[in-house]
């Protein structure tokens, strides 16, 4: 349960800061906590990710929003970055469940 408050904080402050503030924030929490960094880690990008395109701030959509044509408006690019982020849910979903999906790379790597 903790996990998934400090996840929900992580999702929402991303909609209003950037990732270097969530992470001076968030780091302290982690480790306090006795949470695998490596696995947090994982999943605190994901989260972070999900919520850069997702509304009531989405930075992402902002910045496509000035190279886009004029007709298209902010409600096109929010339905159309919807799929994407139902896919960022999944994979954080995913990578909650299964942490070896988030180490075994690392693992693989390290030896």
């Amino acid at each position: 349960m903790a996990l998934l408050c400090a996840i929900a904080i992580v999702f929402a402050a991303g909609f209003v800061l950037d990732w270097i503030s969530i992470v001076l924030i968030g780091a302290p929490i982690v480790e306090a906590a006795g949470i695998a960094p490596l696995w947090f880690a994982v999943l605190f990008i994901v989260a972070i990710q999900t919520s850069y395109p997702t509304p009531p701030m989405a930075p992402s959509i902002f910045y496509l929003r000035s190279i886009a044509p004029a007709d298209l408006t902010y409600g096109h690019m929010f339905r159309g970055v919807m799929p994407f982020v139902a896919m960022q849910l999944v994979t954080l979903g995913l990578v909650a469940l299964f942490p070896s999906l988030a180490t075994w790379l690392p693992k693989l790597l390290l030896g």
